[in-house]
C-alpha cells in the first residue's frame, strides 16, 4: 500500500517543497526507488523534487501523500527529519552527551551524501572525520562497525570523486577498509558493492583489461542488486571502449539502457547516454554520437560540477571530432577544465588534458 492510501493515519499539513521532500527520504533511509515505490509515485517524480530543491514543489495530491508519510514515520525517522531540516536551515543541533551517538553519526552520513552531490569536498570531509577520529573499532559492537565501514566507504568515494585513486591515503585503501569491515560483519551485498566500486578505480588507473573481466563477472554476481549489476553492464562497455573496441562496447551499453529504463533509473538512463556517445564517437558514428549526447543532456537528473564537467565534457570531445564544430568543442572544453579546477576534480582534469593533447597531436 503506497503511504497516501488508506485513512488510518491523522496527517498534520506540511508544506513541502522539493528538498524537503529529499529530507524525509533520508529520515526514512530509502533509496529514490524505494521511496518512490513507498509514496506510491514514479522514481523519476522523486529525482525531478531533488533536483529542483526548494524551487521544486510537489503537487497537491503529493502533498498529502508525503504529509501522511511523514505521519506514519516511527519516532526516530521523524527525529532525523527534524535534525536535517534544522541543519539544512543552518541551525547547529546539539552535541551527544558520552558515548557514541549512531543517530548523529548516521544523520551526519546522509549530509556527507549531500555534500558529495554537490562536490563540497571540505565539508564531507569534515563530517567523515569527525566520526573516523573518534571511534574506535570493535568487533562485537555491530551498529558501530556497519556506521565505520559506511563512512570508510563514503571516504572512498570523496577521494574517488577528487582523482586520489591509489595510494596510502586513497580511494582504494578507504574500499579495501570498509570491504574488510563487511566481510567481518557478513553483510555480502555490501561486499560486493565494495568489489564493484574497486574495479571502478582499476578502470579508472588504466586496467581495463582486468576491470572488463571483473565487470563482466559481476553482471550475474547475485550478491548485488538487479541496479548494481546493470551499473557493472554498462561499466564492461565503458572498459571496452577505452580500449578501443567500440562495437563490443555498444552491444553492453544499450542493453544497460533498456535495463535502467525498466529500472525506472533516469539519472543512470541518462548516463548510459552518454557512455553510448563516446562508444559511438569512437567508431566515427559522430551522427549517433551527437543524438545519443544530446539525449543525455536533455534528460539530466542531477546539474552537479561533477555530472556537469562529464557530459560537456563527452560533448566537447564529440564536437572536436567534426572539424565543422573544433573552435565550439575547445571552448567547452576549457569551460569544463575551469570548473573541474574550481571544485577540485582532478581525475576530469587529467581526462581533459588528454583530450586536448589528442586534439593538438591530430591536428
Amino acid at each position: 500500500m503506497a503511504a497516501g492510501e488508506g485513512t488510518e493515519v491523522a496527517a498534520t499539513a506540511h508544506h513541502w517543497s522539493g528538498r524537503e521532500a529529499r529530507l524525509l527520504r533520508h529520515a526514512l533511509r530509502l533509496s529514490v526507488r524505494a521511496y518512490a515505490a513507498y509514496l506510491g509515485v514514479a522514481a523519476r517524480t522523486v529525482a525531478k523534487w531533488e533536483s529542483g530543491g526548494t524551487a521544486t514543489i510537489p503537487r497537491p495530491d503529493t502533498q498529502a501523500i508525503l504529509d501522511t508519510a511523514l505521519a506514519r514515520a516511527d519516532d526516530n525517522a521523524r527525529r532525523r527529519f527534524d535534525l536535517l531540516l534544522r541543519q539544512a536551515n543552518g541551525e547547529q543541533p546539539a552535541a551527544p552527551h558520552g558515548g557514541y551517538d549512531f543517530e548523529a553519526w548516521a544523520d551526519d552520513l546522509d549530509r556527507t551524501m549531500v555534500s558529495l552531490g554537490r562536490q563540497e569536498f571540505p565539508l564531507a570531509r569534515t563530517l567523515i572525520d569527525r566520526w573516523l577520529r573518534q571511534y574506535q573499532p570493535n568487533s562485537n559492537d555491530t551498529r558501530g562497525m556497519d556506521l565505520y565501514g559506511r563512512t570508510l566507504r563514503m571516504l572512498g568515494e570523496v577521494l574517488q570523486d577528487q582523482g586520489v585513486i591509489q595510494g596510502p591515503l586513497s580511494a582504494q585503501q578507504s574500499y579495501r577498509r570498509a570491504l574488510r569491515v563487511f566481510s567481518e560483519l557478513g553483510m555480502p551485498r555490501r561486499v560486493a558493492q565494495l568489489e564493484l566500486k574497486l574495479v571502478v578505480l582499476d578502470e579508472m588507473s588504466g586496467r581495463l583489461d582486468s576491470a572488463a573481466r571483473q565487470y563482466e563477472s559481476l553482471t550475474a554476481d547475485e550478491r548485488l542488486s538487479e541496479h548494481d549489476r546493470t551499473k557493472a553492464r554498462l561499466w564492461v562497455g565503458t572498459a571496452l571502449s577505452k580500449k578501443g573496441l567500440n562495437g563490443q562496447a555498444v552491444n553492453h551499453i544499450v542493453p544497460a539502457i533498456r535495463g535502467f529504463e525498466k529500472l525506472e533509473e533516469p539519472s543512470d538512463w541518462s548516463i548510459a547516454h552518454q557512455k553510448l556517445a563516446l562508444a559511438h564517437r569512437g567508431d566515427n558514428n559522430l551522427t549517433a554520437a551527437t543524438e545519443a549526447i544530446e539525449i543525455a543532456l536533455a534528460h539530466k537528473v542531477s546539474d552537479t560540477p561533477l555530472q556537469r564537467v562529464r557530459l560537456n565534457t563527452a560533448y566537447a570531445h564529440i564536437l572536436l571530432s567534426d572539424q565543422a564544430n573544433t573552435d565550439a568543442g575547445i571552448r567547452l572544453l576549457d569551460q569544463c577544465a575551469h570548473v573541474s579546477r574550481q571544485f577540485g576534480l582532478r581525475h576530469q582534469l587529467t581526462s581533459i588534458d588528454g583530450i586536448r593533447l589528442a586534439f593538438e597531436r591530430q591536428a
